[in-house]
């Protein structure tokens, strides 16, 4: 029986944390896989960790708190990985926004051998995002600019909903370097020079407001994308770096 492993990387998210977790040990105890939940707690300054110790001992007993002192969700992530033991690996926002029922679309692609299986907020024109306005604009900006200097034909670079082989996110991420807000980008450049397929796949996605995101983020993506492009042109993400 296949397992998924979930990496929820969070940052003072202790009002919220407890009914995503609920929502998601709800819907995975009813699937036809084994699963796991790991929480990283990325240098949260309220009760983060408390709170999922507590449902770890209690309600959601397949649940795990691990707490990582380096800065930025991408390094959150990396050490999510690398704790994660199942054969496909799912990393996805604390705040729920995109529920963790939307893997079912992403497990024909996974089951047929696609590496990199990435939620895209905009591919289904039926679905509006519910986010404040200037949000989905920027992210719109952002991402053509993305298309353009990066990654072609991935319209949603950001989206906190992606999933991986095991084996290929081990790959990626052992060779990620930007843990900021940007890693998303870079995690598919490193993907796209181990020439990995990326499969982009339509998601829901409803703000619930109180974004931990702060307004400084889009000027760090913006010089992280740039730094980005120039280790890629220079082969710094080339197969030879691959750790066996």
């Amino acid at each position: 029986m296949p397992k998924l492993s979930v990496i929820i990387p969070a940052f003072n998210e202790e009002k919220r944390i407890r009914r995503t977790l609920e929502d998601m040990d709800q819907y995975l105890e009813k699937q036809n896989y084994d699963y796991e939940i790991i929480v990283i707690d990325n240098n949260s300054r309220d009760h983060t960790a408390r709170v999922v110790k507590e449902m770890e001992s209690s309600s959601v007993q397949n649940a795990r708190i691990v707490e990582e002192w380096s800065k930025g969700k991408g390094a959150a992530v990396q050490r999510g990985v690398s704790e994660a033991a199942g054969q496909y690996i799912l990393f996805m926002d604390a705040d729920n926004a995109t529920p963790v029922s939307e893997i079912e679309k992403f497990w024909p692609h996974l089951e047929s051998g696609i590496e990199v299986v990435v939620g895209d907020r905009y591919l289904d024109p039926t679905h509006k995002s519910k986010q404040p306005w200037f949000r989905t604009v920027l992210s719109r900006l952002s991402n053509y600019l993305i298309q353009i200097v990066l990654v072609p034909h991935i319209h949603d670079t950001q989206a906190g909903f992606k999933a991986f082989q095991a084996e290929a996110a081990r790959q990626i991420f052992r060779n990620l370097t930007i843990h900021g807000w940007a890693f998303d980008m870079e995690l598919l450049a490193i993907a796209l020079r181990f020439s990995y397929r990326i499969k982009a796949v339509p998601i829901i996605r409803n703000d619930p407001g109180e974004s931990t995101v702060p307004p400084t983020a889009f000027l760090e993506s913006l010089r992280d994308l740039f730094i980005i492009k120039w280790r890629a042109l220079t082969g710094k993400y080339a197969p030879f770096n691959h750790l066996e």
